[in-house]
């Protein structure tokens, strides 16, 4: 559903927020369902339009799922196909991650390549390369990856090598290889995201062998067969990020709940080094207003470096701090499509080759912009926040892919902000 947000600022957020399931945690282990026999069933699923995808992707392969709250129980008694729509892979990256696991569940899989996206370039290459070591045969015909699994031998012993570290296929890998009964794969160089752990701990109560995850070393022995269980998602260490940095863009007195300050180590030494005053404990984060923060230069870097995921959303507060900071992204280099609708807004931010140069300026001022991706969408709306006057953020169905509740959680701190639909 198309639409656009309206806020009114200046606003200095307070109270606290629940955190959610994470998003990012939820796709992997809904990729593996193809994989795991008969009923599973999930706690702590965020509802959002993401994970109502990855559904959809199950659904239209044979397996049933039904909703309790957000506690989601899926069914695979066997697949009725080994083909994925395109209507589906076109709107998210993440179903990609189901090629491996339909291979391995019913020999052979027809998936169609994922779109382009706003972020920058995300070949699926590594994916490709990962499974054809693993033994598949692949082509790709007319946009559809074609996969058959090919001859496995009893007590093979296989390594993936990734040049850097990709969390979808580190996921993809160590998923499809979990089930290749006699296989024994170690994955180098892999992603080390909790996220990566939350999966490794899903995988292993459905049956299977895996270790090493949250290092750069995984070792997977694959098992005849997985089997359904019940398991709780991780929270979202993004969602969490995204209000904390909202609390302290405002100068705001926010608390965010049920979260693990260890995932956010990074975001915290970036508060640490800019002077935003905070507090942490066991289960909880919260920022407090005070005092007057200092730009810094910031490398975002994959975990457990600076998140990708949070350069939009730090980007809009550094915007109004006095003196010159500098964002360099060495994830997603294109990352700066929000850049532009900051500047509207009267930023001052330069880009090039990776780096955005954030000259502070004194105030932010309302201003139509227009949301070009999920969390350039969390972005704007803390710029909306913090700005003077009436922001309207187009395009902000975006949000609705990774915030759960957003609105609601977004008002209970104070916030003034409407939802118009596009007619």
């Amino acid at each position: 559903m198309v639409g656009s947000f309206v806020l009114e600022g200046p606003i200095r957020l307070s109270g606290s927020v629940k955190i959610s399931g994470a998003k990012n945690a939820a796709l992997p282990v809904l990729a593996a369902i193809p994989l795991v026999k008969g009923e599973t069933v999930l706690h702590n699923v965020p509802r959002l339009e993401d994970v109502f995808t990855m559904i959809q992707i199950l659904e239209s392969l044979g397996i049933s799922s039904r909703w309790d709250g957000n506690t989601l129980i899926l069914k695979n008694n066997g697949l009725r196909t080994n083909e994925v729509p395109y209507e589906l892979v076109r709107k998210m990256r993440a179903s990609f991650n189901v090629l491996g696991p339909v291979t391995v569940s019913a020999g052979e899989a027809r998936v169609p390549q994922p779109g382009g996206c706003a972020i920058g370039v995300r070949p699926v290459n590594f994916h490709i390369e990962a499974l054809k070591t693993l033994g598949f045969d692949l082509e790709v015909n007319h946009g559809v990856v074609e996969a058959k699994i090919g001859r496995v031998s009893e007590g093979e012993v296989k390594t993936v090598s990734f040049p850097q570290p990709s969390v979808g296929a580190t996921e993809h890998t160590m998923t499809t290889a979990a089930a290749m009964e006699g296989v024994e794969v170690t994955i180098t160089n892999a992603a080390q995201e909790p996220e990566i752990v939350d999966l490794q701990n899903f995988l292993n109560m459905c049956g299977a062998k895996i270790e090493g995850a949250g290092t750069s070393t995984l070792l997977v022995k694959g098992v005849k067969t997985l089997s359904g269980c019940e398991y709780t998602i991780m929270n979202d260490r993004i969602e969490a990020g995204t209000y904390l940095i909202a609390g302290a863009a405002t100068g705001g007195n926010v608390v965010v709940e049920d979260v693990e300050p260890e995932h956010l180590k990074a975001l915290l030494d970036a508060f640490e080094r800019a002077g935003v005053p905070h507090e942490v404990g066991d289960t909880w984060i919260r920022v407090i207003p005070g005092g007057e923060y200092r730009p810094i230069h910031l490398e975002v870097q994959p975990y457990p470096g600076f998140p990708t995921d949070l350069q939009p959303q730090i980007t809009a507060m550094f915007s109004t701090v006095r003196g010159v900071s500098v964002i360099r992204e060495h994830v997603f280099r294109n990352r700066f499509h929000h850049v532009p609708e900051l500047n509207r807004m009267g930023a001052s931010i330069s880009v090039e080759d990776g780096t955005a140069v954030i000259e502070g300026v004194d105030k932010l001022l309302g201003a139509p912009v227009e949301a070009t991706d999920l969390r350039a969408a969390a972005a704007l709306v803390i710029a909306g926040l913090m700005a003077e006057g009436k922001t309207i953020i187009s395009r902000i169905e975006h949000i609705f892919r990774g915030y759960e509740n957003v609105l609601e959680k977004f008002r209970a701190l104070g916030a003034q902000i409407d939802y118009l639909v596009d007619e």
